[in-house]
């Protein structure tokens, strides 16, 4: 009997004394950029971004019963949100967004619009909308990419290193 009181003795006193330990949670101080596809979509396989063929709705993943897709027969404007991770700022800010001219096949003019560099998230929210026209060729071919990168913009806010690529692959 007296051992088992001792016993629980020690863990009673190994518990109290093991909960006391401080954890510091993280804080963003600065804050950065990222597409909110890329936070919810796998990365391709090699690749440390996704590959995106359909639209993905915000807040979640591509789904093929719910998202249009990336076709040069679906021409439009298609939207991917930007997510402003960190402290809400109390002016205007702009993210660049820069197009890969080495991984891209896909031709401004021809399989998509020129779109806007900067990616603009309004004073105090966390969002912002990067605008994409998808364009008709009229000639059927091989699927055509375009990786976008967000940059540091105005603010000093720069693109998250971890979500801040995505490729759009717009079938021919």
């Amino acid at each position: 009997m007296k051992r088992i009181i001792t016993f629980i003795l020690a863990i009673a006193t190994v518990s109290l004394l093991g909960s006391c330990v401080k954890n510091e949670l993280p804080v963003f101080t600065a804050p950065v950029a990222e597409f909110d596809a890329a936070s919810w979509n796998a990365n391709a396989a090699g690749l440390t971004f996704p590959i995106l063929t359909r639209v993905p709705g915000y807040g979640r993943t591509v789904s093929t019963a719910l998202d249009p897709l990336l076709t040069r027969t679906s021409p439009g404007i298609k939207k991917f949100r930007v997510n402003l991770i960190g402290q809400q700022l109390p002016t205007e800010t702009g993210v660049y967004v820069i197009m890969n001219s080495v991984t891209s096949t896909a031709v401004a003019g021809r399989h998509y619009k020129q779109f806007s560099p900067v990616v603009k998230i309004p004073a105090k929210t966390s969002f912002g909308e990067m605008e994409v026209e998808i364009l008709n060729p009229g000639v059927a071919g091989a699927a055509v990419d375009l990786e976008l990168i967000l940059s540091t913009g105005t603010n000093g806010v720069a693109g998250n290193p971890n979500y801040n690529k995505i490729r759009l692959r717009i079938a021919q």
